[in-house]
């Protein structure tokens, strides 16, 4: 087995302009007679297509629910709750199967709901918005919403996540910097949800100030999925214009040659890049980039860079301070292509044949000296995991121009997002892999008890933060917790929908 880049195993790895949205004379509307593509399908464990239906995420967790619903409709989707509502049975939802945890695969859960079915991507007239289906991918969303109507979200580099997890999450992209996450553009929600009595129903929450239900939909800005319902549909308004055409690059530093100070200096040059361009006005909001940290046995250390074409300037200021002392010749190479063409082109392997765990760490300030000894120490350390590196991502810019209440995303101030990787094949490995990343994580916070203190982003979820911190919830959702609980006992007083990471009802 060869050692895979995180690019090879999941892919997470001119300015501009907001498209004000106007009613399309041409657009597109749900299937006619409201008639669903899909199902309602149920599939049991001596069904052929059960054995795929289970196997959609982390290879370390498979379900064994004793049915899974494939659904098509909104209407299937209150049916297959009140199904599992009625028999008492653990319920959960699975949108692109991407889930780092096992919170699908829960062997607790009863009844998946696969939305499969639920993947249009249309102009809603009535609601002076562009609807998503929670079912489709992202580039499913971004190929339909950019050849119909010439724009975008601001969403994840990999095409195959679905869109219901990622956006309930927040939503992070390359697009981000420039026009803020995926639900700083989201109107309203569609979400299933179950009430004291045990009925499940359908409700649209938007945005405006006068919606008596607008909490809900506060709590799918960054709440995260499998809290509050099943989320169905998403609507958007005024999505940006995503650039014609976009430089990418590709830049190596070897590890031959390459010691601990200059490894420091690498690292240390993005961190304090980084922090001079997180501002919302900065110079280098234009660009995103991740410089991804590898074990020796990748050859390598890459930056991974993308710009607008015409601010090539940026990416080769960029290119030269993460340059500046480090002691080697990297290797560049660099490709201007459409905007589509470079989102959906690259990005054919989704990492579900592989064992994986992961983590996150939002930083507001570069790594410090005593981090970046435990960087090099951990990445160097003898072991035979596959994969394992640590990714530093650019983040800020108009992610920082909104308030932190006013999403529930609240992390609006950090300049990177970090993200630790380990991935393997053998299930013997699990014990030891699994210590290298534990390992790695503790040490990066020793300094604030083995937990980031300045949060963490809940779409790269980790169990462990349950038991390394009491506080776990404020690492992930910070102030907005306890009005997230709030939200959580007017819309799932029975708690139907949980996991290790949800959102908890209040006292607990």
């Amino acid at each position: 087995m060869n050692p895979p880049s995180r690019r090879d195993l999941l892919r997470v790895g001119a300015v501009a302009s907001a498209a004000v949205l106007s009613p399309s004379p041409v657009s597109a509307a749900p299937p006619a007679g409201g008639v669903p593509p899909l199902g309602p399908v149920r599939v049991r464990p001596d069904d052929p297509r059960y054995a795929d239906l289970v196997r959609r995420g982390n290879r370390r967790f498979v379900g064994t629910p004793d049915e899974v619903r494939v659904v098509g409709s909104t209407e299937q989707v209150v049916a297959a709750v009140q199904d599992a509502v009625r028999a008492g049975r653990r319920v959960a939802v699975r949108g692109g199967g991407h889930c780092f945890e096992g919170f699908v695969d829960d062997p607790a859960v009863r009844m998946v709901i696969d939305l499969s079915g639920l993947t249009e991507v249309y102009h809603d007239p009535r609601r002076f918005g562009f609807a998503v289906e929670a079912g489709a991918t992202l580039g499913e969303a971004y190929r339909r919403l950019f050849l119909g109507w010439g724009v975008t979200l601001p969403g994840g580099s990999c095409p195959g996540v679905g869109v219901g997890g990622h956006i309930a999450g927040g939503g992070y992209g390359r697009l981000s910097r420039l026009h803020g996450l995926v639900v700083d553009h989201l109107y309203a929600v569609e979400v299933v949800v179950v009430d004291r009595h045990g009925t499940a129903s359908a409700v649209v929450a938007t945005r405006e100030p006068t919606d008596p239900h607008r909490d809900l939909w506060w709590a799918h800005t960054g709440g995260g999925g499998g809290t509050f319902g099943v989320v169905t549909r998403y609507w958007f308004r005024s999505l940006p214009t995503p650039p014609a055409r976009v430089l990418d690059v590709t830049v190596t530093w070897p590890w031959a040659g390459m010691d601990e100070p200059g490894f420091h200096r690498l690292a240390g040059n993005f961190g304090q890049w980084c922090a001079r361009n997180g501002a919302p006005d900065s110079r280098g909001r234009h660009l995103y980039a991740e410089l991804v940290l590898s074990r020796p046995q990748a050859g390598g250390h890459t930056l991974a860079g993308q710009v607008p074409h015409g601010s090539r300037q940026v990416l080769d200021e960029l290119v030269r301070a993460l340059g500046d002392g480090v002691g080697v010749t990297p290797v560049v190479s660099a490709e201007t292509l459409p905007w589509l063409t470079a989102t959906l082109g690259s990005h054919d392997d989704d990492g579900k044949s592989w064992r994986l765990k992961v983590k996150s760490a939002f930083h507001r300030v570069p790594l410090t000296e005593r981090q970046l000894h435990v960087a090099y120490r951990h990445l160097t350390r003898d072991s035979d995991l596959p994969a394992g590196s640590l990714s530093l991502n650019t983040y800020g810019g108009a992610i920082n121009a909104v308030a932190s209440g006013a999403t529930a995303s609240v992390q609006r101030d950090a300049s990177m997002l970090l993200f630790y990787l380990a991935g393997w094949g053998d299930p013997a490995g699990d014990p030891r892999h699994l210590a290298w990343i534990r390992e790695f994580y503790r040490d990066m916070y020793a300094d604030t008890g083995g937990v980031p203190p300045d949060g963490a982003y809940i779409n790269y979820p980790d169990v462990d933060l349950v038991t390394a911190s009491r506080q776990w919830p404020e690492v992930y959702f910070g102030s907005g917790y306890r009005r997230l609980q709030q939200v959580k006992a007017r819309w799932d007083p029975r708690n139907v929908f949980h996991h290790d990471l949800s959102v908890r009802p209040p006292g607990h």
